[in-house]
This record gives C-alpha cells, sequence and structure tokens, in this order.
C-alpha cells in the first residue's frame, strides 16, 4: 500500500510540477516583455534603418581619394609644381566628365609637368600656344579647370577621346609621337591604381 501512495503521488506531482514549471516560465516571459516596452517607451534612442546605397557613397568617396592620392604621386614623383592641385585636376575631370589622368599625362608631355612652362603662364599642357601666341592663366587651377572644360567641350563632346583622336585637333603636326607619350603618362597613372 506504501508503494501505491508513492506511486499515486509521483504520478499526481510530476503532471502538477510541470505543469507549474509552464505556468511560472509563461510568467516570466511576459514579465521580460514588459520592461522591454517599458524600457522602449522611455527610450530617446531612435533607430531606423539604412537607406539602401547607404555605403554608396563610401565607396566612392575611397576611389576619389585614390585618384588624388595617385595623381598626386605622379606629380611628387617628377617634382612637378602641379602637386598641390591633383584635387583639381579630379575634381575637373569629374566635373566636365574626363579620364582624371588625361591632364596629367598631358601637362608630362607638353611641359613635362610644367618644369618647362613659359614662366608665369601657368600653362603646363601647350594650351594655346602657338607661334608668338600665348595663353596665360593667373594661377594652376584657372589652368586646370579651362583645360580640362575644352577638352570636354571641344574634344570629347565631338567624339575626340583618345590621345590619337585630341592629336589630331591638339597638336595636328605631330607624327604620333605626342599620342604615344601621353598613353605611356596615361598607363603609368593607371598602373599606379
Amino acid at each position: 500500500m506504501k508503494k501505491f501512495f508513492l506511486s499515486a503521488a509521483v504520478l499526481f506531482t510530476t503532471p502538477m510540477m510541470i505543469a507549474f514549471c509552464l505556468i511560472y516560465l509563461s510568467f516570466l516571459s511576459y514579465q521580460k516583455a514588459s520592461d522591454a516596452n517599458f524600457s522602449l517607451k522611455n527610450s530617446t534612442v531612435a533607430y531606423a534603418a539604412l537607406p539602401e546605397g547607404a555605403n554608396t557613397f563610401a565607396a566612392s568617396a575611397q576611389i576619389q581619394d585614390a585618384r588624388i592620392s595617385i595623381v598626386r604621386s605622379f606629380f611628387q614623383k617628377y617634382g612637378s609644381p602641379l602637386t598641390p592641385y591633383a584635387e583639381n585636376v579630379v575634381e575637373a575631370a569629374d566635373k566636365y566628365g574626363l579620364d582624371y589622368r588625361l591632364i596629367p599625362a598631358i601637362a608630362m608631355q607638353e611641359s613635362n609637368l610644367c618644369k618647362k612652362e613659359i614662366k608665369g603662364s601657368f600653362n603646363c599642357w601647350g594650351f594655346g600656344i602657338y607661334g608668338k601666341k600665348v595663353t596665360m592663366f593667373t594661377d594652376y587651377p584657372e589652368a586646370i579647370d579651362t583645360v580640362t572644360k575644352t577638352l570636354s567641350k571641344n574634344y570629347k563632346a565631338n567624339g575626340l577621346e583618345t590621345p590619337e583622336e585630341i592629336m589630331k585637333k591638339y597638336t595636328p603636326g605631330s607624327n604620333g609621337s605626342w599620342a604615344n607619350g601621353v598613353n605611356y603618362f596615361m598607363d603609368e597613372l593607371k598602373t599606379a591604381l
């Protein structure tokens, strides 16, 4: 009989214990949810999903910084007075839709990156220089912007984009060496990427 009571007690208490545990766990779960809701209501933190493309700007900024560094390093390598204007070169290229390597490459071909420019002209590109006529600029930023804008509007807009095509109008007397030189320096800037 003692064994019967023990078996009945186990049979009776086990389901009761399971039910009690389930009720208690439910209570704890409800309590946690209530606490979480309370803390969210009183929180001053705002949560928002980031829009698609949020990382696009960061990637684009890194690419631009890389191009500026590449141009600056190219100028430094050859001891050019254009070194402080690397950012101007990249900004003007973006503004007018040109390959950022074109302006440094033409400057290298025409004046050894301004080391052989006409004194006080700030004209490193042989731009508008023929005979006794010399196009003068007030400073390098003005020159960079003007030359880049002209290449975009008077050359690229007319289908003259490669150094070979540009050469036909920019320096028509060249036997091809001008385009070869510009291509060489553009490739040097490209391999820096």
